[in-house]
């Protein structure tokens, strides 16, 4: 398939120079004293094809926003080069291209102006753009009295009056309310039924997961890893939590998914088997059906405090449930070296018929941001079959009581 977006061997460096004369001194001459380098991004090459949907993640200073802002063309590469086909439409700043002391309408015209769109159609589109806002009487006063809320309703509403060929969000919808964001992304999804290319940054797991089908991880400036959402992100989580001394491990799986393992391995995680009531280990349950979670484990140095946590997600990777023994209070003190541990969770599959993973985590306490000993994904994959209740549509099974009465005419 074609690509829509190749960008090949980029990299960007900005320049610190002891005194701005030897700022201009190189635009002149190379003989300029040197400067001190900042590479913020190296050696990046990836291409996008045609309606994909693309997450970039990362740490705050991985070079996210550096290299969307050189996909747009606001900034040049160092080295390397990008190229584009199609119209593209960037949210990257709140505000970026808006006037402060002009109204929403009149940014409207101003912004819509700037990317090429002739004023006749502007004004037709105009009336759209204010219903999709919902700014009201907004609409008509001056930015500068906005929230940022409202900031980006506007910016959002103008960046998709036209649908893209591509369409570049970076963080922008974390600001808005809940409301607004759902009708952000059902715009979103409608563009990529019609084949717009996305390229979505954010910190939101729940939306690169359920609008993404790839992503790409960027680690000091560089791409660490590019897959498919669940495998990069559970791979983000880990090196969130990665400390001096632990370390990030990842396996393939048969169905091509990757599974990553990371922590100190002070303990570890011996065996994890899902059995049912009968104690038989088991791959497909019924929905409603009583499982039983089975976790042998192994202190390897003593410990002040061991917390073991698990965690449901569906086939996207999202978290359906998630809990721990910190907050049962359960959790463990005064672990030995050498201790050797089993524990048992039993829940109903309360779920819809699809195929789950459970994650398991080996910690210190509350979470695995203080000290994560095993963090392991996809430890256990199941599915949930529909064997004995009435149809249901959706993830959860929350069987209802329902009355209906009906009265003579």
């Amino acid at each position: 398939m074609t690509p829509v977006m190749s960008v090949d061997n980029v990299g960007k460096v900005f320049y610190r120079y002891s005194h701005e004369l030897y700022r201009i001194l190189r635009w002149f001459t190379a003989k300029a004293p040197a400067a001190e380098e900042k590479w913020v991004l190296r050696d990046i090459s990836f291409s996008v094809p045609s309606g994909q949907a693309l997450a970039i993640v990362g740490r705050n200073g991985a070079g996210k926003s550096t290299l969307l802002k050189l996909i747009t063309g606001t900034m040049r590469p160092s080295t390397g080069a990008v190229s584009l086909s199609g119209r593209i439409s960037a949210i990257l700043e709140l505000g970026m291209g808006f006037n402060p002391d002009y109204t929403g309408r009149q940014n409207v015209f101003h912004s819509l102006g700037l990317m090429g769109h002739q004023h006749a159609d502007i004004l037709a589109a105009l009336a759209d753009i204010e219903a999709f806002s919902e700014l009201g009487d907004y609409f008509d006063q001056p930015l500068r009295v906005y929230s940022s809320g409202m900031h980006m309703r506007l910016a959002f509403s103008v960046a998709t009056a036209f649908r893209p060929d591509i369409l570049i969000v970076d963080e922008a919808l974390s600001v808005g309310d809940t409301y607004f964001q759902h009708k952000s992304f059902d715009r979103i999804r409608e563009f990529r039924k019609l084949g717009t290319t996305l390229i979505l940054v954010s910190h939101d797991r729940m939306a690169m997961l359920g609008l993404c089908d790839r992503a790409i991880l960027l680690h000091e400036g560089r791409v660490a890893l590019d897959g498919e959402p669940e495998s990069v992100l559970d791979y983000y989580n880990a090196l969130l939590g990665h400390k001096a001394g632990e370390t990030i491990v990842t396996e393939a799986l048969g169905d091509g998914r990757i599974r990553t393992i990371s922590g100190s391995r002070k303990a570890t995680v011996d065996d994890a088997v899902l059995l049912d009531e009968a104690g038989k280990t088991v791959d497909t349950v019924d929905v409603g059906e009583t499982v039983h979670l089975h976790v042998k484990a192994t202190a390897h140095e003593a410990l002040e405090q061991l917390v073991l946590g698990y965690a449901i997600k569906d086939r996207f990777g999202q978290t359906i449930y998630g809990t721990n023994t910190f907050y049962s209070d359960q959790a463990l003190t005064a672990v030995e070296a050498g201790e050797r541990l089993a524990f048992h969770v039993s829940f109903p599959a309360d779920l819809g018929e699809g195929t789950y993973s459970i994650a398991l985590a080996l910690v210190g306490g509350e979470n695995h941001i203080g000290e994560n000993y095993e963090w392991r994904d996809l430890a256990i994959i199941f599915s949930v079959a529909n064997l004995s209740k009435q149809p249901f549509d959706g993830k959860a099974f929350l069987p209802p009581q329902i009355s209906v009465s009906r009265q003579s005419a």
